[in-house]
């Protein structure tokens, strides 16, 4: 793995914007760079302390997902090689050796403003808002669900996506507006359903359950491709298959980890985080790695 890479300024190209993990810089008319720091996100802060390696862990694992998936739904990854990358760059343009494994050439899309999140098991604010009116963003659930109950059948429950804030569930009424209509509400929710389908069959194979999982969209030609990561630790929420029992919190290999220190440290939430103490650092990419191995095998 590379060495820590918290922050990137490229000389020679337009930083478009600074991302919780991304930094995203303009290639041309129609390409994006996107380079996958080591920053860390949680509760919609970006933490103080970030986790050496992350980034390439996370690039590899979606250019993983891209290149599986892309006879499913298209994708933005034109590559994930610097070589090839480098090609692909002005002449005055240089990227040394950090950048190697984190950096991504992808297509420009008009990003859609909502998280597409499926949820095949009942965890996390699904949890909450089951607890509270038996339903998720207004689609109704059985009664006797537990903590980490596997549900009927996977469910598409979007979210506003909000850049400064936290994101918010909303129904899938809502959804159809934000997205600007019928038909590219019926298509991103097709997508995202037959994604979360495919991962969770393949995770399924390796011991792994896909709880679940949140996907972005862009609209590229008229047509909806995946942008952004796809089935990272960081997007999605995976456990390993033999510690699951409904009503408890299985082993996972997500950001929980370190959610849930920050739960036990006390802090607001409202106020600049803690930084993170060694032990939930070396924890949290020992469960990414573990991912990476067990996913690309």
């Amino acid at each position: 793995m590379n060495a820590l890479l918290a922050k990137t300024d490229i000389e020679g190209l337009k930083l478009l914007r600074r991302g919780k993990v991304r930094d995203v810089y303009a290639v041309g008319q129609d390409k994006l760079l996107l380079v996958a720091t080591d920053r860390l996100s949680a509760f919609d802060h970006i933490l103080p302390t970030p986790v050496p390696g992350k980034g390439e862990i996370l690039t590899r694992i979606s250019a993983f997902w891209f290149a599986k998936t892309a006879d499913i739904a298209p994708n933005h990854m034109i590559s994930a090689d610097l070589g090839e990358i480098r090609g692909e760059l002005p002449r005055d343009v240089r990227l040394d050796g950090s950048f190697d494994g984190r950096t991504m050439l992808a297509w420009k899309a008009r990003r859609l403003d909502v998280e597409c999140v499926v949820r095949g098991y009942l965890a996390g604010s699904g949890w909450k808002e089951y607890q509270s009116s038996r339903t998720i963003c207004g689609q109704k659930l059985p009664e006797g669900l537990l903590d980490a109950s596997k549900l009927p059948t996977p469910i598409f429950t979007p979210a506003a996506k909000n850049d400064n804030g936290h994101d918010e569930n909303i129904c899938l009424s809502d959804f159809t507006k934000v997205v600007g209509g019928d038909e590219v509400a019926a298509e991103a929710q097709r997508l995202s359903l037959k994604l979360y389908a495919y991962a969770a069959e393949l995770l399924s194979s390796k011991q792994l359950l896909l709880a679940d999982t949140k996907f972005e969209f862009g609209l590229r030609g008229g047509k909806l491709i995946v942008i952004d990561e796809l089935l990272t630790p960081d997007s999605s929420r995976v456990w390993e298959a033999g510690s699951w029992k409904p009503g408890t919190t299985p082993a996972s290999f997500d950001k929980q980890f370190v959610r849930d220190y920050l739960e036990r440290s006390g802090w607001d939430k409202a106020s600049i985080p803690p930084a993170l103490p060694q032990d939930v650092v070396d924890g949290t990419i020992r469960r990414y790695r573990e991912f990476l191995g067990k996913v690309t095998a």
